[in-house]
């Protein structure tokens, strides 16, 4: 039995979550869990956590293949899609640019295909990234949905193919499709290879005993838009259910953190002194100096700002490394 918002329409009820397994996936299902729906989640690599296998329909998907897609899709009926797979590292696009364009554009075009074909019309969610805005200065932050798409990386070039062709769609056939561009969002479980992840795990090791107390770091001067992955996922839901077809919005904090303010939050947390020394390799070729979004358009499309502190997200992050280490 479905609980959730009664007033919420019973065609908007069963959704289909592409990428479910993944970082903000996971927190998304949870959320329209909480919020009543019924699920089909898909995931390629990682397998479906433990609190959540008898929760979802689960099935394997790999979004390169459009007739996987397709005969899913047939199958399932579903009266939306939350589309969240796709390959996330923009400093691994750089020196892999291939399969950024294979999963993150052709994924999308088939999904898009896949719906045409069947005749349906279900909402579609697609979960951009803010990388699409490219190289920009200071002067022109906090960045506006109105803003072109000038991006500087094979994943925000993907990205940005996504986002033309999810409207086209929109325009040319109808399938409402709503786009998301979306900040840097950071919680408990993402994987290594993103600053607060790598900060949080070697702070864990240190007060471990495993490491020296010297935290490696790159470029600390860089400023960037950090949400709570959890106020993320209530925004994907939120949009889902009140966002505008044909329209695209930043999720964001419209707050902008340097990496050397996280490196002083995460020290002054963590339970011992701890010394930070620069490593030039975890530099990237292409560093915005400063990327920070608005969010005033989805507050006033949908009432969504987000709600959990920096501090607190980071105490989480290291908490969960603290228990992953022991």
């Amino acid at each position: 039995m479905i609980t959730g918002d009664p007033a919420l329409p019973r065609k908007m009820k069963h959704i289909f979550i592409t990428g479910a397994t993944g970082f903000a996936g996971t927190y998304t299902v949870r959320e329209f869990l909480r919020a009543g729906y019924e699920l089909t989640g898909t995931y390629f690599t990682n397998p479906p956590p433990d609190d959540l296998k008898e929760k979802v329909n689960w099935i394997t998907l790999d979004v390169t293949h459009k007739n996987e897609i397709q005969d899913a899709l047939r199958h399932i009926q579903p009266d939306g899609i939350i589309h969240l797979a796709g390959l996330p590292h923009v400093g691994h696009s750089l020196k892999d640019p291939l399969p950024y364009f294979e999963v993150n554009a052709l994924g999308a075009l088939w999904i898009l295909e896949s719906v045409r074909t069947l005749d349906m019309k279900p909402r579609i969610l697609f979960i951009g990234s803010a990388e699409v805005y490219g190289n920009v200065t200071p002067e022109e932050n906090p960045l506006h949905e109105e803003r072109p798409l000038k991006p500087c990386t094979p994943y925000g070039a993907s990205k940005a193919w996504q986002e033309i062709v999810g409207l086209q769609y929109w325009r040319s056939y109808g399938i409402p499709v709503i786009c998301t561009r979306s900040f840097n969002h950071i919680g408990p479980g993402q994987k290594l290879g993103f600053v607060t992840q790598d900060f949080a795990y070697q702070v864990a090791r240190i007060e471990a005993g495993l490491q020296e107390p010297i935290l490696r770091t790159g470029n600390l001067h860089a400023i960037r838009d950090f949400t709570d992955v959890r106020d993320i996922a209530r925004a994907y839901r939120l949009l889902y259910e009140k966002g505008q077809p044909g329209e695209v919005y930043n999720v964001c904090s419209g707050k902008g953190t340097s990496i050397e303010e996280i490196l002083k939050l995460l020290m002054d947390i963590a339970r011992l002194p701890i010394r930070h020394t620069i490593d030039e390799e975890k530099f990237r070729p292409i560093d915005v100096p400063v990327f920070i979004g608005s969010y005033e358009k989805i507050y006033q499309t949908v009432g969504w700002e987000p709600r959990l502190p920096l501090r607190q997200t980071l105490k989480d992050i290291l908490e969960d490394w603290h228990q992953k280490i022991q």
